[in-house]
C-alpha cells in the first residue's frame, strides 16, 4: 500500500550544468501528469512519464519539474570568441570615416574595438542532430530522475505503511463490534420469537380462534428470519477479510478498497434496517462511522 502524497527533489551537476528534478503528488482519482521542462528539454516529456510509470507511479496528480542551469560554483558567464569579420568591418568603417572627414583622427583602439557590439560573441556549439541533442539531454536528466523517483516512491511507501497501520486498527475495532452484533442478534431472535408467539396466542384467544400450532410455528419462523442478520454478518466477515488482504497488498489498491467499502456499507445498512434493538442500532451507527473514517483515509491511497 502506498500513499498518493509525496515530495522529492534531487540535484546533480554534469557537463558544466546543474540539473534539478522535483517530483510531488497529491490525491487524484486517476493518474494526472503535469510536466514542466525548459524549452530545450521539451522532447523528454514522454520519456519522463514512461520512466515514472515503469517505476510504479500509477495514480495521483503528479507534478514533475526539471530545471537546467549553470553550476552554482561557476560565475554563469558563457565562453566568448572573437568575430574577426565584425571587427574588420568596424575598423574599415572607422578608417573610412577618418579619411572622409579631414581633421577627425581615427582613435579606434583594440580595447575600444573589443567593446563594440558583435565583436565578442558566445562560442558556437558544435552542430548536432535533434536526436543526438535529445540523447545528450536525457543522459544528463535520467540519473537524477531515477534517484528522485526512488526517493519519491519510498516516501509514498513510508506514508502508506502508516495509513495501513491506522486502517488495520480501525478494521479490528469494526470486527469486534460486528461480533457483538452477532451475539446480540442471536439472543434477540429468541426473545423476539417468544414475544411474537405470546402475542399471537393472545390475539387468537381474544378472537376465539383455535390455535393452529403448525401455522403458529411457521409465522414465528418467518418473523425470526426477517429480523435475523446471520447472512449479512457472514458476508460482512468476508468483506473484512478481503479488506485486510488489500491493506497489506503491494501496488495500487485504492479503487478496489473504495468499491469494497461500498459493498460493506450496504451490508451494514441492511443489518441496521433489521435491528429492533437499541443497542444493536447504536453499534451499527458506530460501525458506519468507522467505515466512513476508513473511506476518507483511502482517498489518500494509490
Amino acid at each position: 500500500m502506498r500513499s498518493m502524497t509525496a515530495f522529492r527533489r534531487e540535484t546533480a551537476a554534469g557537463d558544466g550544468r546543474e540539473i534539478t528534478v522535483e517530483i510531488k503528488s497529491v490525491n487524484s482519482r486517476y493518474l494526472d501528469w503535469s510536466i514542466r521542462l525548459p524549452r530545450t528539454l521539451g522532447a523528454l516529456e514522454e520519456r519522463i512519464k514512461a520512466t515514472l510509470t515503469a517505476a510504479g507511479v500509477a495514480r495521483g496528480k503528479v507534478d514533475v519539474t526539471v530545471t537546467l542551469s549553470a553550476p552554482a560554483a561557476g560565475d554563469g558567464t558563457p565562453p566568448l570568441e572573437l568575430d574577426m569579420d565584425c571587427a574588420r568591418r568596424y575598423a574599415e568603417a572607422a578608417a573610412a570615416l577618418s579619411r572622409a572627414l579631414p581633421g577627425v583622427d581615427n582613435d579606434l583602439t583594440v580595447s575600444r574595438l573589443l567593446a563594440l557590439p558583435g565583436v565578442m560573441v558566445p562560442v558556437k556549439e558544435e552542430a548536432v542532430s535533434s536526436a543526438e541533442a535529445e540523447e545528450a539531454a536525457w543522459a544528463l536528466v535520467a540519473p537524477v530522475l531515477t534517484r528522485a523517483a526512488e526517493g519519491f516512491l519510498a516516501d509514498r511507501s513510508r506514508e502508506g505503511r502508516r495509513l495501513q497501520a491506522d486502517l488495520t486498527a480501525k478494521l479490528t475495532g469494526i470486527r469486534a463490534m460486528a461480533r457483538t452484533l452477532a451475539d446480540r442478534s442471536e439472543s434477540n431472535i429468541r426473545t423476539f420469537r417468544d414475544r411474537f408467539e405470546e402475542r399471537l396466542r393472545g390475539i387468537m384467544r381474544t378472537a376465539g380462534v383455535t390455535v393452529d400450532e403448525s401455522l403458529l410455528l411457521t409465522e414465528c419462523a418467518l418473523y425470526a428470519d426477517r429480523v435475523a442478520v446471520d447472512e449479512e454478518l457472514v458476508r460482512l466477515a468476508s468483506h473484512f477479510d478481503t479488506l485486510e488482504g488489500l491493506f497489506a497488498a503491494e501496488g495500487p489498491v485504492g479503487r478496489k478498497i473504495d468499491f469494497l467499502l461500498q459493498e460493506t456499507n450496504r451490508e451494514v445498512n441492511t443489518i441496521g434496517s433489521k435491528c429492533a434493538d437499541a443497542d444493536m442500532a447504536r453499534t451499527v451507527a458506530e460501525i458506519k462511522s468507522e467505515l466512513e473514517k476508513i473511506r476518507e483515509q483511502i482517498q489518500n491511497i494509490e
